[in-house]
C-alpha cells in the first residue's frame, strides 16, 4: 500500500503537482515579457558600439544570452580587442552549461529536441522551470518563457538598433548608460546570499580597480576571479571552525 502511494505521487510531480497549466503560462509570459523588452537597451548599445545592424542582430538570434551579450559590447565600446571581449563573454555564458545539466534532468527532454532547447538555456528560463511542482509545468514554463522571450528579445534587439542609428550619436542622448543599468537591474534581485553579495562587490572593486591600468576588457575577467577567491576562504573558515571544534571536545 506505501509502495503504491508514493508512485501516486511521484506521478502527481510529474504532471504539475496540481499547479494549473494557465498558471504556469502566465508567470512563464511575465518573465518573458519582463525580460524580453530590455533587448531594446542592448540593440542601442550594440550600435552606438559601433556594431552594424546584422552584427546585433546575430549577436541576439545566435548568442542570446544577455550579460554575455552586453559584456562583449561593453569591452568593444570601450576600445578592448575582439578576441578579449569575447573571452569576458564567454566566460559569462559557462554557467548557462550548468544550468543545461540540472535542466536535463528536470525536463528529460527526448534527445532529438534538446540541441534546440539548448539554445533556450539562460537565467530565465531556468529560474521558471526550477520554480515549477512538476515534470509538465516545467516543461511549459520552459517552453513559454524561452519562446516568448527569444522573439521578443530579437525584435526588441531589431528596434533598439535601428533607433540608435536614426538618433546617430547614442552617447550625447546618454544611451550608452543604458546597456549597463539594465544589466545591474537583472543582476540585483539575484544577490539574495552574503556570499553572492560579497562576491558582487569584490568583483566590483576588481573592475573599477583595475580599469585604468588594465587593457579594456582584461578587468572583467581578472573580477570574476571574485568568485573562487570568495569560496577558498569560505572554505578555510569552516575548516577552522571544525578544528577548533575539534580541539573543544
Amino acid at each position: 500500500m506505501a509502495v503504491e502511494q508514493t508512485e501516486a505521487l511521484a506521478d502527481v510531480r510529474d504532471d504539475g503537482g496540481g499547479k494549473p497549466d494557465g498558471a504556469v503560462v502566465r508567470d512563464a509570459l511575465g518573465v518573458g515579457i519582463a525580460v524580453g523588452l530590455s533587448g531594446f537597451a542592448f540593440g542601442v548599445t550594440s550600435a552606438g558600439s559601433g556594431l552594424t545592424l546584422l552584427q546585433t542582430c546575430a549577436l541576439s538570434l545566435l548568442v542570446f544570452t544577455g550579460a554575455s551579450q552586453f559584456a562583449l559590447v561593453g569591452a568593444l565600446a570601450a576600445g578592448g580587442g575582439p578576441f578579449t571581449a569575447a573571452a569576458g563573454a564567454f566566460f559569462l555564458g559557462v554557467r548557462n552549461a550548468f544550468y543545461g545539466l540540472r535542466l536535463s534532468q528536470l525536463l528529460a527532454l527526448p534527445r532529438a529536441v534538446r540541441p534546440f532547447a539548448a539554445q533556450w538555456v539562460i537565467d530565465e528560463t531556468t529560474a521558471v522551470s526550477l520554480a515549477q511542482p512538476g515534470r509538465r509545468s516545467a516543461r511549459i514554463g520552459f517552453v513559454v518563457t524561452g519562446l516568448s522571450l527569444y522573439v521578443l528579445w530579437n525584435l526588441t534587439t531589431l528596434l533598439g538598433a535601428l533607433g540608435a542609428e536614426a538618433i546617430g550619436d547614442t552617447d550625447a542622448w546618454g544611451l550608452d548608460a543604458a546597456g549597463p543599468a539594465v544589466f545591474l537591474a537583472l543582476l540585483a534581485p539575484m544577490l539574495r546570499t552574503g556570499t553572492e553579495r560579497t562576491v558582487a562587490g569584490i568583483a566590483v572593486l576588481l573592475g573599477l580597480g583595475l580599469l585604468p591600468v588594465l587593457p579594456a576588457g582584461v578587468p572583467v575577467l581578472v573580477a570574476a576571479l571574485a568568485a573562487p577567491a570568495v569560496l577558498w576562504a569560505q572554505g578555510r573558515k569552516s575548516a577552522s571552525r571544525g578544528d577548533t571544534a575539534e580541539e573543544d571536545r
